[in-house]
C-alpha cells in the first residue's frame, strides 16, 4: 500500500499456528537508497521481494535494513536477504537489540518454557512438516550481522530524513521511526491497529508493558499523519489525537 511518495507499507501474508497472519514491513526509497524496516518471518524473502517489485523497487536496489527489534517475526528473513545481497546491505539496529539479532544472546522471548508452550499451542490440524519447521525456527532462530547501531533522535539521511525514536517496552531496545517528508510513524510493535483503532503495544506480547505505555509519550513530539503498525497495518486521520488519548490513560 502506497502511503506517500517514496514510502510503501508492504503486506506479507502467511499461515502461522494454523491461522492467516499479515505483517507489515515498511519500504522507503529515493534515488540512491532503498530502506527496508524489518524482514518478516523466516522463509519470507521471496514474498518481500515480490512486494517490493509491486511497489516498483527491485530487490537488487535494497541497500539498507533497519531492524526495530529482536522478535522472530521481524528478524526472520534477515540472513536470507544478507546472503542474497551479500556485501551490498547495511543493517542497523539499536545497541540493546544488536546482540540478540546477531545471535550472541538468546532471544528474550524464546526461553525453553516459552518454546514448549508455543509448541503445545499448535492446533492439531497443523501439518507435521510445518510443526517441525516451526520448532526448528524457535530452537535455532535466524541471526544476522548488524553493521552499525543507531541512537535516539538520530536522523538517518535517507529518503528525505528518517528519525530514530527509542520506544522500549515491547523489548528493551525497541525503536520506531519517523519519516519526515510523509509525516509517517513506523511504529513496529510499539503500537497496533485492531478493528480499525490505534492502540499501544499489546501487553501480552510486551516484556515490560508499563515502559511500553510510557514510550508513547515521546511520540507526541511529532506531527503524525499516518501510523504503520507491523500488526494491524495503517492508521491515518487523527493519529496525534489518538496517541494523546492513549497517553492520558
Amino acid at each position: 500500500m502506497r502511503i506517500a511518495n517514496g514510502i510503501e507499507m508492504l503486506e506479507i501474508t502467511a499461515t502461522v499456528m494454523g491461522k492467516t497472519d499479515t505483517i507489515n514491513p515498511t519500504l522507503l526509497w529515493d534515488e540512491h537508497h532503498a530502506v527496508l524496516v524489518d524482514t518478516g518471518y523466516p522463509g519470507q524473502m521471496s514474498k518481500i521481494a515480490e512486494a517490493m517489485e509491486q511497489a516498483g523497487v527491485p530487490l537488487a536496489k535494497l541497500n539498507k535494513i533497519v531492524m526495530t527489534h529482536q522478535d522472530l517475526d521481524h528478524i526472520g528473513s534477515l540472513p536470507a536477504l544478507q546472503q542474497e545481497l551479500s556485501g551490498r546491505l547495511e543493517v542497523m539496529s539499536s545497541e540493546l537489540e544488536r546482540p540478540y539479532i546477531q545471535g550472541d544472546k538468546q532471544l528474550l522471548k524464546l526461553s525453553k518454557e516459552s518454546i514448549a508452550k508455543a509448541l503445545q499451542a499448535i492446533p492439531p490440524e497443523v501439518p507435521e512438516e510445518w510443526r517441525r519447521s516451526f520448532q526448528k525456527s524457535l530452537e535455532n532462530p535466524p541471526k544476522g550481522n548488524v553493521d552499525r547501531t543507531v541512537t535516539d533522535g538520530e536522523v538517518l539521511p535517507y529518503c528525505g530524513g528518517i528519525i530514530v525514536i527509542d520506544t522500549p517496552g515491547h523489548t528493551p531496545g525497541h525503536i520506531s521511526l519517523y519519516h519526515k517528508p510523509s509525516k509517517t510513524l513506523i511504529a513496529a510493535d510499539a503500537m497496533i491497529v485492531a478493528d480499525g483503532q490505534l492502540y499501544g503495544a499489546h501487553p501480552q506480547y510486551s516484556l515490560d508493558p508499563h515502559t511500553a505505555a510510557l514510550s508513547l509519550r515521546k511520540l507526541l513530539n511529532y506531527e503524525i499523519e499516518s501510523v504503520i503498525c507491523y500488526h494491524g497495518g495503517l492508521f491515518s486521520g487523527g493519529a496525534n489525537e489518538r496517541i494523546a488519548e492513549l497517553v492520558s490513560k
